[in-house]
């Protein structure tokens, strides 16, 4: 069943073109990634999704093909307003008129007459975005044997899964095309997870709220969201400034930017000018590109055997720990007034202590007194072993249940939600030693078993319902993250959470731009003191898939309000805008912008850029003999055999990633 989105128009029976992209997928994830392939790139799309809902049934919401061709239109005219702006000319300013739209086709299953139908013999690049890993696995498998010179991008949630899986792949593209360029076979299959592109983003908001760390490739980069300065103040601007805010103190009902938000959008790799003349508006400054430790040891997630804590209560610790004192103390006595050696002593009250030994009826009144306390406290030391006893059998038949919420808990975080995004969440918070309550209304969730083994605090019920919030201990929360797949239920948590606390904060996963916006801005009005962010995992993860489905791989995507600035490291060469330029001119306002550099030559160059010597070139622009330059001299020129870390716009990097395409032969 074929179909055309307006306002562009199509031959409905039009025929896909030849280097066409496909994305098979039945979520949110699957449509932005279309949009992203589409009004960024400027590629011609098919999109498969399931077919839709009963369109009679008045209680069903929109169709697969109708929230498509909504999400279609308002990217399309942001889109176009964006274009009409300052900034880098991307693929949808200069390829959206006058071009077919998005192509879609409904089938519920990726079949090979499905595919066939979709062209697939025919295709650049197929992305399965679908939310069962299996059906991935299925359609990747059927794509690969129509296709061996398809560019394959997978979903699979399950990471050891993935890696055989495109080591297979490759190997099946490899068989096929004999003499394949091993540049092109390493990127024919990409494994990417959702889960994991968006986390970093999710945990980070609600650690710190204006922190962005980016883990790439062992090098963290650290961007920090900074307030306008006041009056005779003078911002710190760090090594670069990364993006100027949209929202202000100023101004508590003003609304989260976003692509849609015209001037009152954020405006991302300002140039030096647009810095100066902007009053008003935070910033997001780049504070330092290091290198990850790699001395600091794993963070311990849990363990096979429980720790004496968790067996024995506080109570009966501090009961055995006195038990401890006063038989030491019995030895002590005796020592003193008997005489004795220390290990006989020592034998005697153990011996008292047990009722094991004969009365001292011959010894002398200390002895005597001794022997008389020893076996006081021996009568304590019976209930002490029962309680003991009880304890453990009670904690190690409750082992495999989950652990509630303990009574002096605080400064945690209150994670809703424990399917695959609030899994991986909560992985990563526990990697930061963060503690973490999770609120879950399915006892049989993706995240229960994991939450059990490393024993976090888990609250089973509706968020909805009242002491629900208050059993996981929200009043004294440093921060809540709703990530369940219900926008309102984000939202309803998050009204509840701010009347109990309302200086909460609060990052909340929200798919629909408008309704976000319209989210944040009572939020801020409502609680102008406290931290408020809206996330979506899908935005978020697009613009990964839709870089891996160009040949490439990002670092890192960062969130800027409901924009987001993407990280790479890219090859010099190929590249006529950063190949012989300086890094000065090489610098694209609101496009890209070049923060490291890699000089080893090739043959020498080691993947992991943290494992580089670093190299400080104290105010010589000459290139270095080899090194990890992050300070960055503007006069440095940038040669061909240089690998450079960017920051990049969506749009920016479609650019740079679209020149390099037309300007190497037979791409």
């Amino acid at each position: 069943m074929l179909g055309f989105v307006p306002p562009l128009p199509q031959q409905p029976g039009r025929p896909p073109s030849s280097g066409h992209m496909i994305v098979c997928g039945d979520d949110a994830l699957a449509r932005r990634l279309a949009v992203e392939l589409r009004f960024i790139y400027g590629e011609r799309v098919t999109l498969l999704l399931p077919p839709g809902r009963d369109a009679n049934n008045p209680e069903t919401p929109l169709t697969q093909r109708g929230r498509a061709a909504a999400l279609f239109g308002r990217m399309s005219a942001a889109m176009n307003r964006a274009g009409n702006g300052s900034g880098a000319t991307g693929g949808s300013g200069d390829t959206n008129a006058g071009v077919e739209a998005v192509r879609i086709m409904e089938a519920p299953e990726p079949s090979d007459d499905v595919l066939e139908e979709a062209g697939i013999d025919r295709a650049a690049a197929l992305a399965l975005v679908y939310d069962d890993d299996e059906r991935n696995i299925r359609a990747a498998l059927t794509a690969r044997r129509l296709n061996p010179r398809l560019r394959l991008v997978i979903r699979l949630y399950n990471r050891k899964l993935g890696q055989h899986l495109e080591e297979l792949l490759d190997q099946a593209a490899a068989v096929a095309m004999p003499g394949i360029d091993p540049a092109l076979l390493d990127a024919s299959t990409t494994v990417l997870s959702d889960a994991d592109t968006a986390a970093p983003a999710l945990a980070a908001t609600a650690l710190t709220g204006s922190s962005k760390i980016i883990q790439a490739e062992g090098l963290l980069l650290r961007a920090a969201e900074r307030p306008p300065p006041r009056p005779g103040e003078h911002a710190d601007p760090g090594l670069c400034t990364l993006a100027l805010l949209s929202s202000t103190t100023n101004d508590p009902a003003g609304a989260e930017g976003s692509d849609s938000s015209g001037d009152e959008a954020p405006q991302l790799l300002p140039d030096e000018r647009a810095v100066a003349d902007a009053t008003g508006r935070g910033t997001v400054v780049l504070e330092a590109i290091s290198r990850a430790d790699p001395a600091r040891p794993a963070t311990r997630m849990g363990g096979r055997g429980a720790p004496l804590a968790q067996i024995f209560s506080r109570r009966l610790r501090w009961s055995a720990l006195g038990f401890a004192l006063a038989a030491v103390a019995l030895v002590i006595a005796s020592l003193l007034t008997t005489k004795d050696t220390a290990l006989h002593s020592a034998y005697l009250t153990v011996l008292d202590l047990l009722g094991m030994n004969d009365p001292a009826e011959g010894a002398s009144p200390a002895r005597q007194i001794i022997q008389i306390l020893s076996g006081i406290a021996g009568l304590l030391l019976l209930p002490l072993l029962i309680a003991a006893v009880l304890e453990a059998f009670g904690t190690l038949r409750t082992a495999s249940s989950l652990r509630r919420p303990p009574r002096g808990l605080g400064g945690h975080v209150v994670l809703l939600g424990l399917g695959k995004i609030g899994t991986r969440v909560l992985v990563r918070l526990r990697e930061l030693d963060i503690p973490v309550v999770v609120v879950e209304e399915d006892p049989e969730a993706r995240g229960i078993p994991l939450a059990r083994s490393l024993h976090v605090p888990t609250v089973i019920g509706d968020v909805t319902q009242e002491g629900v919030l208050e059993a996981a201990k929200i009043y004294r929360a440093r921060a809540l993250l709703a990530l369940t797949s219900i926008d309102t239920t984000n939202l309803e948590a998050a009204l509840y959470a701010r009347s109990v606390k309302p200086d909460l904060r609060v990052a909340l996963r929200l798919y629909d731009d408008e309704f976000a916006t319209a989210v944040y801005r009572t939020l801020r009005t409502a609680h102008p003191g406290a931290l408020t962010r809206s996330r979506s995992v899908s935005h978020l993860a697009a613009p990964s898939f839709a870089v891996a489905m160009m040949g490439r791989q990002i670092l890192g995507a960062v969130p800027v309000e409901r924009k987001v600035m993407l990280f790479a490291a890219l090859e010099v060469a190929g590249h006529p805008q950063l190949e012989g330029h300086t890094v000065e001119q090489a610098f694209r306002a609101g496009a890209w912008r070049v923060l490291a550099i890699d000089a080893t030559p090739p043959a020498d160059r080691n993947p992991d850029l943290a494992a580089l010597p670093p190299f400080d070139p104290e105010g010589d622009a000459t290139p270095p003999p080899s090194g990890l330059v992050w300070d960055l001299h503007p006069g440095y020129v940038l040669r061909a055999q240089d690998r450079v870390v960017i920051a990049a716009t969506r749009r920016g990097l479609a650019e740079l990633l679209r020149r390099q395409r037309s300007a190497v032969p037979g791409r």
